[in-house]
């Protein structure tokens, strides 16, 4: 699929019957594997709530990114134990492609894009 919107996430990963292999879902949060993996183990940790990037966050949002932390801590954890180490990065202004709030969590070398 080659999308050209500016919020895949808004746009087509929340959205019912797209097939997505996730980690954790609930009310507030998505984590899956991505879709265009730019390393071996590549998951996105998104809010379902539309929050344009990290500096758009608001006092309301705190909830929300409480969980984000702990769905981060919990599947960083898991690929360190199964991959010896994870990274976990955000991006802002233009180095965001997606303008949704969203983490990745990586493990391994990056893969020709």
């Amino acid at each position: 699929m080659n999308y050209l919107g500016d919020d895949f996430y808004c746009d087509v990963a929340l959205k019912s019957g797209v097939a997505l292999k996730k980690e954790y879902e609930s009310k507030h949060v998505l984590a899956y594997h991505h879709t265009r993996p730019s390393w071996p183990v590549h998951i996105v940790v998104v809010p379902k709530k539309h929050i344009a990037s990290l500096m758009a966050l608001r006092a309301e949002d705190t909830p929300v990114l409480l969980e984000i932390i702990d769905v981060l801590k919990m599947l960083a954890a898991k690929v360190e134990k199964e991959h010896g180490g994870a990274r976990i990065l955000t991006n802002i202004g233009l180095y965001q492609d997606s303008k949704h709030l969203h983490w990745h969590i990586t493990s391994g070398e990056l893969t020709e894009l």
